[in-house]
């Protein structure tokens, strides 16, 4: 007579695997896309009539990236590294260069007069640009922004932008705004290399 040989237990193997599965899960990530954070302005009322705004053009800078992520800004070439002290220069015009942005006096509710830059950045690219490429340059702008909204704040309120209540958040904004214009992508021509 044989002898019978005792089975494995393996109700348990799919209890084990399952927590297995479920720690995997919780430990490892997930790759997540980001992109830029952007408030959008509000739809316009279906029966405002559309104006036509005249800009002087020496309140405008044109930041442009072609198909091979080469900046110009100003239509001069220009790194990426030092885009952000160009737009800081470009909007804060410390010595009143006649062919950098005008500034205007305004009456800022809770602070009172303030000369604000009247500076826009034009920021257009070709088809051919590559995200990474798009991303840098509007982290420089964005940072461009942010860093003359940090001295202004300093200067005036003895604390950085971000650590200020949201009340004077809103006067830094309306004293340093961020006026960035984005041009739909053109098609220059040329393929990316």
């Amino acid at each position: 007579m044989a002898r019978k040989t005792p089975e494995i237990n393996s109700s348990s193997t799919a209890d084990i695997a399952f927590l297995l599965l479920l720690y995997f899960l919780m430990t490892s990530t997930m790759n997540q896309d980001s992109g830029l954070q952007r408030r959008l302005p509000p739809m316009p009322d279906k029966n405002q009539k559309v104006e036509d705004q005249k800009v002087n053009r020496r309140n405008i800078i044109t930041v442009k990236i072609n198909s091979q992520d080469l900046l110009f800004a100003g239509n001069e070439p220009t790194d990426v590294r030092f885009l952000k002290d160009k737009i800081k220069e470009f909007l804060t015009n410390p010595t009143d260069n006649p062919s950098l942005p005008e500034k205007q006096e305004i009456d800022i509710e809770g602070f009172g007069k303030c000369m604000v830059s009247k500076g826009v950045i034009s920021l257009q690219n070709d088809k051919g640009t590559s995200y990474k490429a798009y991303i840098q340059v509007q982290n420089e702008l964005v940072k461009a922004v942010n860093e003359i909204r940090d001295e202004f704040a300093m200067a005036h309120y003895g604390k950085v932008y971000a650590s200020l209540p949201e009340e004077k958040q809103q006067i830094v904004r309306k004293a340093v705004p961020q006026n960035i214009s984005e041009a739909e992508p053109k098609d220059v021509g040329g393929s990316k290399r």
